[in-house]
């Protein structure tokens, strides 16, 4: 039961986070620890949750040597006896050897993080939960799956994340042999096959960690609507039969939404460090054309600032991201548009890169496609010079370049599905709607289909590109960020809830 007189305590559980919001933890400040986008998400709630004066504490396993590069010159020990003077501090580490000495939050090895995650979780349910008393706990991944069947059993209120399908399984046996008490919980954990009862279960049916997550929570969510639709619909063979059913069963029972996740607030075209000149919407026409020609300088590209250049910018993985459907079409996109220079940067890793290497050795057109393996920096360069970026996905549980393109004035050309379905609307300069072009059979005639519209709107006057993308980057930074992330999560709490997270008494 719920005190009434005082906050709800909110606990966000999460194997990873970019930043942590000053003042909630002493010394923690600045801490880092980021795989991916799971970490962006997680920090800019927690920001917008401690900002408002929500009572919000955070479950993250102490990486310490990641950690303690970061906090020097402070060692374990001092900092322990500071950390032990200071009840108020929110932000509680787990503590155990499995990732003691991780230089990164993922090992790359299942068999390890299988390890890590139930160390975890052992801490997280043993001792974490227990002190914090929790009145909601929000799950993130996989390496938190089991802990939603201990908040059931608890009867405090649970949403689990999906931020990526992908799972683990293991015994309860395993995982009882590592400190976790699944035995009092077992009945919500979600096997391989129908567990009838606890002892021959015990060895013999292995536990999937993601879908005991979907199957335990009070409420679920994907990270964007139009993927969670996909996957209840079966539209993506890749999804488990089981993960997809139970995804399904939360969704029919009005317990699974989609909210999209957001670029880092670093990702602004006017701060952005990384670019030759800064800009905003109001200056982007002239120093788009600075930043193409630092470019184009880097890549020994033609130089060229009316030059149209279209941004590869994910990883190249044919399953995924249909990298294979610009290949079939890469030298006649670059022949139709010879006379105006069309360049085409790749900055993404990826086994596939060998393909386009090939197809430029082949046709001689290195002084017009370049391609480099994914850094961070060029990677920003890249939406500041382009003017299109390529997303032809097979299917986009959320995506970000979709998002961040735009906000730099660089248009989305990409497939129809997923996360992109949710942020990019086909542009119609007559409505004056739209921020990006889209075509919906995935197939490389679709995607040349929808280069050549991406082109025709190139090849407009300028004053009528220069009112779009104006336009567009205005209403792209103030849809893609996280402060309207966090208020979508905000509101779902306070759902699960039936209360608000801050009473305006106090």
């Amino acid at each position: 039961m719920i005190n009434q007189k005082r906050k709800p305590r909110i606990l966000i559980v999460t194997p990873e986070v970019t930043y942590l919001p000053s003042g909630m933890g002493y010394f923690f400040d600045g801490l880092s620890a980021k795989a991916g986008g799971l970490a962006d998400v997680s920090a800019a709630l927690i920001s917008a949750l401690f900002d408002q004066g929500a009572d919000v504490h955070v479950a993250l396993p102490d990486y310490r040597a990641l950690f303690h590069a970061q906090l020097a010159p402070f060692i374990k020990r001092e900092l322990n006896t500071i950390q032990n003077k200071m009840p108020e501090d929110r932000i509680h580490l787990a503590e155990d050897r499995a990732f003691f000495y991780l230089d990164r939050v993922y090992s790359g090895y299942w068999w390890e993080d299988t390890k890590i995650s139930l160390a975890f979780q052992r801490e997280v349910i043993n001792n974490i939960v227990p002190y914090v008393q929790p009145d909601l706990i929000h799950c993130n991944d996989w390496m938190t799956g089991l802990i939603p069947a201990m908040a059931r059993q608890l009867n405090i209120p649970c949403l689990f994340t999906i931020h990526n399908i992908h799972t683990v399984k293991n015994f309860l046996s395993h995982i009882e042999d590592k400190g976790i008490d699944a035995a009092s919980f077992w009945q919500y954990l979600y096997y391989e096959n129908m567990a009838y009862d606890y002892e021959n279960t015990r060895n013999t049916n292995p536990v999937d960690f993601l879908t005991s997550g979907v199957f335990a929570a009070h409420f679920v969510n994907t990270v964007s609507p139009t993927f969670l639709k996909e996957v209840v619909q079966g539209r993506h063979g890749f999804v488990t039969e089981h993960l997809q059913q139970e995804l399904s069963n939360k969704f029919y029972a009005n317990c699974a939404v989609g909210i999209l996740n957001a670029p880092d607030p670093s990702f602004n075209p006017s701060t952005d460090t990384a670019l030759a000149q800064c800009y905003t919407y109001r200056n982007q026409l002239v120093a788009k054309k600075k930043n193409k020609i630092f470019l184009q300088e880097m890549f020994t590209l033609i130089q060229d600032d009316a030059a149209p250049i279209f941004f590869w910018p994910s990883r190249l993985d044919p399953i995924q991201k249909g990298c294979q459907l610009l290949a079939e079409i890469l030298y006649k996109v670059i022949s139709r548009y010879w006379e105006q220079n069309l360049q085409i940067v790749f900055v993404g890793s990826g086994d596939f890169q060998r393909h386009f290497k090939d197809i430029v050795k082949f046709h001689q057109i290195g002084d017009r496609v370049a391609i480099c393996d994914f850094d961070e920096k060029l990677s920003r360069i890249a939406y500041g010079a382009s003017d299109f970026i390529m997303m032809p996905s097979s299917f986009e549980p959320c995506g970000l370049p979709q998002m961040i393109g735009p906000i730099y004035g660089s248009l989305p050309v990409a497939h129809d599905t997923g996360g992109i379905h949710d942020t990019v609307v086909h542009l119609d300069i007559e409505k004056n709607e739209g921020n990006g072009f889209l075509f919906n059979v995935f197939d490389s005639n679709g995607f040349y289909w929808a280069i050549n519209q991406a082109m025709a709107f190139y090849n407009l006057p300028e004053s009528v590109k220069n009112t779009q993308i104006q336009r567009i980057m205005k209403q792209s930074a103030a849809t893609f960020n996280h402060e309207v992330t966090a208020r979508q999560y905000i509101d779902l709490y306070e759902k699960m809830l039936n209360r608000p997270l801050v009473i305006e008494s106090e």
